[in-house]
């Protein structure tokens, strides 16, 4: 359900896009991260730090395309994201020597330091690879073509996190292991 609501806003904007152009694309994207903001915030009573970048980079790159009707704005949100993403994990990781990622879901998923460190190294890996890749794709191809690769490219984020699933599935300590004293 989590995926669903996260692919809402990509999956409208797509839509807009292709019904109308980008500017109203543009507007419905902005429009449905604030209801999809509202709708997570009703269930978790919480939005996280992502989910607050997220939105107002939204929201300001969104605004910019609008008023200066340039969709370069737009197109370039993703990759300002993914290199301030990260951007930030390098920093906590070899600057000051903390797992971002443990902090924020170490109360959900117990693992080792080490699986910790290899997940904030891969998290980094990855968003630097969808910074270039947006860049690339938003630098040399048509509107059409990057709206369409945002759609399509959402199998990067999906796959990224089956293999980090994949990864992690024998590191996590069961029920069972728990249980003992």
């Amino acid at each position: 359900m989590r995926i669903l609501l996260d692919f809402l806003p990509i999956a409208l904007f797509f839509g807009a896009y292709k019904l109308v152009d980008i500017y109203v694309a543009t507007a419905v994207l902005m429009a449905a991260t604030v209801a999809q903001m509202a709708v997570i915030y009703a269930i978790d009573r919480k939005l996280t730090g992502m989910h607050k970048a997220t939105l107002w980079m939204i929201l300001v790159f969104g605004a910019l395309t609008l008023w200066l009707h340039d969709e370069r704005f737009i197109k370039w949100k993703p990759t300002v994201l993914y290199a301030a993403i990260a951007v930030a994990l390098s920093v906590a990781v070899w600057a000051f020597k903390k797992s971002f990622l443990k902090l924020m879901l170490g109360s959900q998923l117990e693992l080792p330091d080490r699986v910790w460190q290899r997940l904030n190294v891969a998290w980094i890996l990855y968003c630097v690879f969808m910074a270039v890749v947006n860049g690339y794709v938003a630098l040399y191809f048509s509107t059409e073509a990057w709206v369409d690769f945002k759609l399509w490219g959402y199998v990067f984020p999906i796959a990224f996190l089956v293999g980090q699933g994949f990864y992690i599935a024998p590191h996590l300590k069961g029920d069972d292991e728990r249980a003992k004293p």
